[in-house]
């Protein structure tokens, strides 16, 4: 004959049964959630690259500018001293037109861009 089991056998089967559902149900919410944040990342990463991409454009539009302001500024000076200053006025003139006076001698370098 058989034996039936005992309540003690069934209580242990069964505590046994719900830790493996406890565990499985860890394991499923563990593997959600990281499914969750693989999904964030992978949206996530195209939007970084044109942040950068974007952020690049920005730092080149400024070089550009302050490229630019410096020139402005440079023209501006060369025209005032142009208006104000004779001495300066001359030499650009003489220098332009290749002038110079008898028994000077005019040392002139080429630029290298």
């Amino acid at each position: 004959m058989a034996k039936r089991p005992t309540a003690s056998v069934k209580m242990t089967r069964l505590e046994a049964r719900t830790r493996v559902i406890r565990g499985a149900g860890r394991f499923v919410f563990m593997m959600f959630c990281m499914a969750i944040g693989f999904v964030v990342v992978a949206t996530a990463v195209p939007q970084h690259r044109e942040v950068e991409r974007l952020e690049a454009k920005v730092r080149l539009s400024k070089e550009r500018e302050k490229s630019v302001e410096a020139e402005v500024e440079y023209r501006q000076i060369e025209y005032r001293a142009l208006r104000e200053d004779p001495a300066f006025l001359e030499i650009h003139a003489r220098d332009r037109l290749d002038y110079y006076r008898q028994g000077e001698r005019v040392l002139k370098f080429r630029d290298s861009r």
